[in-house]
């Protein structure tokens, strides 16, 4: 996946639509270590030498990595997906390829 990513990252062409796979899984991923990192975050809490001040500190951090899902993780894919349309259809018009041919 990692050499599938650098090569998104050098390519000038932007994403292709057999490269849609690689973006689904890399947002799963980053689902994934969200939801890791929020059940790591519990488990610390409860333990008993916690102080008051870092038991803030974790409630706080569990609160705003919460917010990303319900409030940024949409607008995010919404974004991508509309960069994808936008590419597609510029590329069908042939502007891709350097101009009209």
């Amino acid at each position: 996946m990692q050499k599938s990513f650098s090569k998104l990252a050098k390519s000038k062409k932007g994403f292709e639509v057999g490269e849609l796979y690689e973006f689904v899984l890399m947002v799963v991923l980053v689902g994934l270590i969200l939801g890791v990192g929020i059940l790591a975050l519990d488990k610390f809490a409860a333990s008993s030498g916690v102080t008051d001040a870092a038991g803030d500190a974790i409630n706080t951090t569990r609160t705003e990595l919460g917010k990303i899902p319900t409030d940024w993780l949409g607008l995010i894919i919404t974004i991508v997906v509309l960069a994808i349309i936008i590419t597609l259809v510029v590329r069908s018009f042939g502007f891709g390829r350097g101009g009209r041919q």
